[in-house]
């Protein structure tokens, strides 16, 4: 399991220049690796084993009812959801076959369920494919190897001189530039908020209140809860087989299947609920803190001064009053990328 891991960390791989936040990095590089490493572990049999094991009859080979019951469905029966297990059913939800179809709760995501986590990652990774497009290299362009405090004088002089003439000669021009990174992180926050909902829709209208049933289950009396957990990710259900027989009547089995990738899937999307529950949280944060930046100049320069220490009071007024939102954006993202001696000589 670590070599996918270790794969996966070479694809996600962070720049070492910094042309977005740490919470805007969550979401391209350390979410996109966890649904991609979840996407490969639920098709790999050396961790689950086989995904679906049917009882079968001498009728019906093994392979042909597990391969069936895999690519249609199965179900559990919802009238036994609350009936004891050991007593009155042998398993949750597994009770005789129910005569209207109305009480069958089918189950039919699994085999979508590596093909849905490549998704959701794809869909994480829009916002920073669309940001890298729009920055095109402005950053690294600009830096011109002065992350580096080494450097020959007259090597820094020239870079130095260049970099001045750029930012004086493009103030107030930047404005579209900043915008489009906004859009990005708004873009994020949706991303995120709409990912819940589609897999609420994806298991059925479970998934939304799906860690808080989980959380109130040591709370319910032991013998009258319903764990959500195998609601969703049923470990034992039961699928109706058809064939046609000698006289070409039909045939029902009603064959008793183990779902063990389920035991899996549980864990997968029960640590999904808490982490696009933390990562919307810390997103919003970030939506709140744009907003403040985008209306208040005083803010801005209160963050220049707390980020970048070495510069004086003075200069910071100056670049917050001549510069707008967006100049004020670049320089804050130069500052986080050049050295910060360098950076207090610039201005």
């Amino acid at each position: 399991m670590l070599d996918i891991f270790r794969g996966l960390k070479n694809l996600v791989k962070v720049s070492h220049v910094r042309i977005d936040s740490s919470i805007f990095r969550l979401h391209y590089s350390l979410t996109v690796m966890i649904l991609l490493a979840f996407s490969l572990i639920v098709t790999t049999r050396q961790y689950v084993g086989n995904p679906i094991d049917c009882i079968h009859t001498k009728d019906i080979p093994e392979d042909v009812l597990n391969t069936y019951c895999w690519i249609t469905h199965t179900y559990l029966v919802i009238s036994s959801f609350h009936k004891q297990v050991g007593r009155d059913v042998p398993h949750f939800g597994v009770d005789k076959m129910p005569t209207d179809e109305s009480d069958m709760k089918v189950y039919k995501y699994y085999q979508w369920v590596c093909f849905c986590l490549f998704f959701q990652a794809i869909l994480f990774y829009i916002p920073r494919w669309l940001w890298k497009n729009w920055e095109g290299g402005k950053i690294q362009a600009l830096m011109m190897d002065l992350d580096v405090g080494i450097i020959p004088d007259m090597e820094k002089k020239q870079k130095k001189k260049l970099l001045v003439d750029y930012l004086h000669d493009n103030i107030r021009q930047h404005n579209w530039w900043a915008y489009r990174y906004f859009f990005c992180e708004l873009l994020a926050l949706g991303n995120v908020i709409g990912q819940m909902f589609l897999m609420d829709k994806f298991f059925e209208g479970e998934f939304l209140t799906f860690g808080i049933k989980v959380l109130r289950l040591s709370e319910e009396d032991e013998e009258r809860r319903v764990d959500p957990m195998v609601k969703i990710f049923p470990r034992m259900t039961k699928c109706i087989f058809r064939k046609g027989g000698p006289s070409m009547n039909i045939e029902t089995h009603d064959a008793l299947c183990i779902l063990p990738l389920n035991v899996v899937n549980e864990k997968i999307y029960i640590f999904l609920w808490f982490w696009f529950l933390v990562l919307g949280f810390l997103s919003a944060l970030t939506i709140c803190y744009r907003f403040v930046v985008f209306v208040s100049p005083r803010i801005r320069g209160f963050i220049l001064g707390s980020r970048f220490r070495l510069l004086s009071q003075d200069v910071i007024q100056t670049l917050v009053k001549k510069s707008r939102l967006g100049d004020w954006f670049l320089f804050y993202m130069l500052g986080q990328n050049i050295d910060s001696i360098i950076f207090k000589i610039l201005y």
